[in-house]
């Protein structure tokens, strides 16, 4: 029987796929404050509150990404 024991790749994996508020900003090359704005104003990417802390998934960024390119795609037809 194979050891069932997750490798320590496997465990990092899902906190990886959580970014903060910083780490998201890196990601989309915005200021922090932008991103505290649009949250502010419930534009921008999906995020949530875990505790303190202001979270996003990396998954939703990019979906936001794409969805803000396919807005500016339709805008100049």
């Amino acid at each position: 029987m194979p050891d069932q024991t997750p490798s320590r790749e496997d465990t990092a994996k899902p906190a990886s796929e959580l970014l903060t508020i910083a780490e998201a900003a890196q990601l989309l090359r915005a200021p922090v404050a932008t991103l505290r704005y649009w949250r502010h104003l419930g534009t921008g990417p999906r995020s949530f509150r875990l505790g303190r802390r202001v979270l996003y998934r990396r998954d939703e960024l990019h979906t936001w990404i794409d969805a803000q390119r396919r807005q500016a795609d339709t805008g100049r037809s």
